[in-house]
Formats: structure tokens, sequence, C-alpha cells
């Protein structure tokens, strides 16, 4: 069994002798520190670089058959780890270090672990579900991929897919749960059954995904984790505490979309079909994301499968969508000019000044008055 001590010991002597200046820190971490190391396994090893000079002692290589990988971390990227920006935040808070040059570089590291220790904190709360939504979003462009594909009903292409939606989706949990894993690849699970935030059908979508030789019921069995997933998210977000914005979110929103508006209007009168149908949506769908906003001090979930739409409907606005009609645009054209009458007043009573004039000469006033 190779001394992989003895190997480290190799190099940390190489750079004080000969890049003392160039290297800040040197750690390791895995199973030799966990306690977990079999006979064919590595030390996980790294170092981060004082200067660009100091790239040159990292190396990949092999001593009896054992691999080796002595890799550099920036300081940038050692801060992105400490702010899960990466998922292997474990390698930052749990390392052991075998050299360091000098009490600056130990403070700074040491920080990095201060930031990571606070990563369960109500004020990470909201940035921790983002990049659980994050997350999620790269499952959904898989599922996509494996509903597209043709090699879809091939088992390895299957497999392959939805080995990419199991990792993401565990990534997803840590978020939601605001911790990091410690052990990766065959280690999640048992990691995952700890966590409180968590599908309750998780252990058996990933034993169809694992086990089964049905491209059908793998790709079931994605579907529902991610929508299992979905719905925490949600239901997390939904607990963060509501802060009504109607000034900082709408303010000057009106007299920007008076134009598509206006070209809504132009569309049903013409009977322009194609413009009324792309404009109503866009009008429609952006008002409820921005209603949504301002009522709940945040924007819609980034994996939001059209929960924004219940503050439009709630306060009453037309379903402009639904009146799409290519041999009948008249209810539409009325519909447009309730939405208009109805969204001035709601945001004149939210206290909104609406920048609107009857004249050159009154905006003349207004714009000079201005400075």
């Amino acid at each position: 069994m190779v001394d992989v001590f003895a190997v480290a010991d190799i190099i940390i002597k190489h750079i004080k002798a000969h890049y003392p200046q160039d290297v800040a820190i040197v750690g390791y971490y895995g199973s030799y520190l966990q306690g977990r190391a079999t006979e064919r396994s590595d030390l996980d090893f790294f170092f981060i670089p004082a200067t660009d000079r100091g790239m040159q002692v990292g190396c990949p290589f092999i001593i009896d058959g054992i691999s080796f990988d002595f890799w550099p971390i920036s300081w940038d990227r050692a801060k992105g780890m400490s702010l899960s920006e990466e998922w292997n935040t474990t390698i930052i808070a749990d390392c052991e270090l075998l050299y360091v040059r000098s009490g600056d570089d130990l403070a700074r590291f040491m920080a990095l672990r201060e930031t990571i220790s606070g990563m369960g904190s109500e004020a990470r709360t909201p940035d921790m579900i983002s990049k659980a939504e994050a997350a999620l979003k790269d499952s959904l462009m898989t599922i996509a991929k494996m509903r597209l594909a043709e090699s879809s009903k091939e088992l390895s292409y299957c497999r392959i897919q939805a080995k990419e939606i199991a990792v993401n989706i565990f990534k997803s949990l840590g978020y939601l749960n605001q911790t990091y894993y410690k052990r990766m690849w065959g280690h999640y699970r048992e990691q995952v059954r700890t966590l409180p935030i968590k599908p309750d059908r998780l252990d058996q979508h990933l034993d169809t995904i694992m086990f089964s030789t049905r491209p059908d019921e793998i790709m079931s069995a994605c579907d529902r984790l991610i929508a299992d997933t979905i719905s925490l998210i949600s239901e997390r977000q939904n607990s963060l505490e509501e802060i009504r914005s109607f000034k900082a979110r709408m303010t000057g929103y009106y007299e920007e979309e008076k134009g598509m508006l206006n070209k809504l209007l132009t569309a049903c009168e013409k009977g322009h079909y194609e413009t009324a149908f792309f404009v109503a949506i866009g009008v429609q769908d952006f008002l409820a994301w921005l209603l949504y906003g301002a009522e709940k001090g945040r924007w819609p979930s980034a994996v939001d499968l059209g929960e924004h739409r219940e503050v439009y409907e709630r306060y009453g606005y037309p379903d402009l969508i639904a009146l799409l009609d290519p041999t009948d645009f008249e209810p539409l054209r009325l519909a447009v000019l309730q939405l208009m009458e109805k969204l001035e007043a709601h945001l004149r009573a939210e206290d909104i000044n609406l920048n609107q004039f009857s004249s050159v000469d009154e905006f003349e006033l207004f714009y000079r008055g201005k400075v």
C-alpha cells in the first residue's frame, strides 16, 4: 500500500525549498481524512497558489497503480466554494492543512470556513433557495432532452440522463436544506436521508432510476422526482416573509408597457392575429410576474410552474390570453381597455405617480421641473 503521506511530504519539502512565497495553502480531504481509505485510495489534496509561478507545483501522477492529482484552487475559487457557488464546499470546510505560508494566509482561509458556518443562517435562505432552483433547472433541461431524443428508448442513454437528473436533485436538496455533502459518488442517499426537507418518495424513485431496465419507468421516476422537488422549493419560498414593494417594482412599468398595450389595441382593430397572440400573452404574463414580485417582495421562482399568475387573478385583471380568437377581436379589445383602466387605478391606489400628460406643453412644464 502506497504511503500517501510520504508522497505529500515530498511535495511539501519541495515547496518549502523552491516555492516558499508562491504557495499559500496545501490541504487534503476525502477518504484518508474521514478514515475510509482502502488500498486503492489516493490522497485527495490541493493547493492555493499565491503567485502564477506557484501553479507550477501542480501535478497529476500515478505511483504503484494509485492515481494522485495535486491540483490548484485559486483564492477566488475557494471563496466560491465557501459561498456554495460550487458543489464541493467540503474541500474548504473539512480539509486538514498540510502547509501554510503565513499567518495572513491562515486567517484568510479560516475566514472562508467562517462563511461556510453561516450557510444555515436565515440571511442566506433566499440565496440558497435560488441555488436550489438553478440546480433543478438543469434537471428540467435534461428531462426535456430525454423526451426529445430518438435514443431515449435506449437503456444506456436513459440511464446517463437519469444519473444527471439524480445528481442535480441531490444538489438542489442540499441547497434547500442549507447544507453541503461531505461525501460524493455513491454516498448521496445516506446523507439525504438525514435532511429534513426531501421528497417523501425519494428512495422509491431513486431505486427505479438505478435498478429498472425499462426506459419508460426510469423517465417516469425522473418526472416525479423533479415534480416533488419543485413542490418543496415552492413551499420553502412561500415560507419566506412577504414584503410588499409596489413602488420599487412597479414605478415606470405602465409608462413603458403602454406602447405594447397600444400595439395590442391596434392589432385588434386591424384583425392582425399573430401580433395579438404574441403581444397579449407577453403583456399578461409580464404583468402577472411583476404583480407577484410587488406583492411578495421577491420574483417568482426560477422553476415556477405558473404560480405567479395567482396574484394577477386575485386582483381581477382580465384574462387576455383566453380571449384570443382570430374570428372575433372585439372581446379582447374591450378587455385591453378594461386592463388599462384597472391598472391605472391600481397603481394610483398604491401611491405610484404616472407620468401621463395630455399635451407637449404639459410634459415640458413637468420635465423642466426635474432640475
